[in-house]
């Protein structure tokens, strides 16, 4: 994995304004067109994805390099991001996907024309989200 450090001493950084210098940098390193994997929030504690159990220290970074991300940059001494390129892969246009929650809290993905107006999952428009990531080591 490619390491970049961008040196920030100015004020403190808000995500979105350390998000955006990240992905700038990537982008001036040849990723075609980043995508945020994963990320650490030093500060407030915060990273994602997160779990509970989870060690805020290192799982961002372990679930960022197992899961595609080519680059991390840093941003300072607060922020951190795992970087893939998501430049060359096909899309899926519009197609009109979202995800709900069953009553018992389970996520699924929903083909959106389908859904009715309960807002709840269906078996025949939607499929249970794995939970496979946060079994991962």
């Amino acid at each position: 994995m490619i390491n970049v450090h961008l040196d920030y001493r100015g004020q403190a950084l808000d995500f979105d304004s350390a998000r955006r210098m990240a992905l700038n940098q990537a982008k001036s390193h040849a990723l075609e067109q980043p995508v945020i994997v994963s990320w650490h929030q030093r500060s407030r504690h915060a990273f994602s994805p997160s779990f509970e159990g989870a060690d805020e220290a290192t799982w961002w970074e372990k679930y960022g390099a197992g899961n595609g991300g080519e680059m991390e940059v840093t941003v300072g001494d607060d922020f951190g991001f795992v970087m893939a390129d998501a430049g060359g892969y096909e899309t899926l246009e519009d197609i009109p996907l979202r995800t709900l929650r069953d009553d018992k809290g389970e996520q699924y993905l929903c083909f959106s024309p389908m859904l009715d107006d309960t807002g709840k999952p269906r078996p025949d428009a939607c499929v249970p989200l794995d939970d496979w990531l946060a079994k991962q080591n």
